[in-house]
């Protein structure tokens, strides 16, 4: 373990944290596990720890209540966007919107119906040629955008695609991601009353 920080040491992500109010028992032992990990680690966004921090987000259209999905070809799904912060990023929101921006090439996108996160998940990772098997400590985000046709892939291999939040939970084959979309679709209702 690295050194160890206090809870005021003026971190972001803690306070982002405490804020946070799982949504079931399964996220409730992830964000233990999350706070943990920021607590005890001097960096934990450090990809040399096998559990440490990404940040990533589910893109929606308000007004036509559709969400943007990003097929990975590593774990061959459709999946939200996101990933690891780069060198000197602490703030996971602002991780998670470099991440959707550059995936998306949307440039309007903003937190969406505020700067909270959406969901807190640890996301098994398997090993490859380059890398052992490892975790992720998933900040999970909403933003929105008022362009969804200016949507573009940042790869040929990694195309992007608008769907309804029914049919997304139905592509994907990541329970944690039918989850995130669950929770996305009640954020949906509440904001739209419908």
């Amino acid at each position: 373990m690295s050194d160890v920080r206090r809870p005021d040491d003026g971190d972001p992500i803690g306070p982002l944290l405490r804020a946070h109010r799982p949504a079931e028992s399964f996220e409730a032992a992830d964000l233990v596990r999350v706070r943990e990990l920021v607590e005890t680690e001097a960096d934990p966004w450090a990809r040399s720890l096998p559990l440490h921090l990404t940040a990533s987000a589910l893109v929606v259209h308000p007004p036509t209540r559709r969400v943007l999905l990003r097929w990975h070809t590593r774990h061959k799904a459709w999946m939200h966007v996101g990933g690891h912060g780069d060198p000197g990023e602490t703030e996971p929101l602002d991780v998670a919107l470099r991440e959707a921006r550059e995936e998306t090439s949307l440039d309007d996108l903003r937190p969406w119906p505020d700067r909270s996160l959406l969901q807190v998940a640890v996301v098994p990772v398997p090993a490859t040629p380059k890398e052992d098997a490892h975790e992720h400590a998933d900040l999970r985000f909403v933003f929105a955008t008022d362009e969804p046709d200016a949507a573009k892939p940042e790869r040929p291999d990694a195309p992007v695609r608008w769907m309804s939040v029914a049919h997304a939970r139905e592509l994907t084959a990541e329970p944690n991601v039918r989850r995130a979309l669950t929770l996305l679709e009640a954020v949906l209702h509440d904001v739209a009353g419908t």
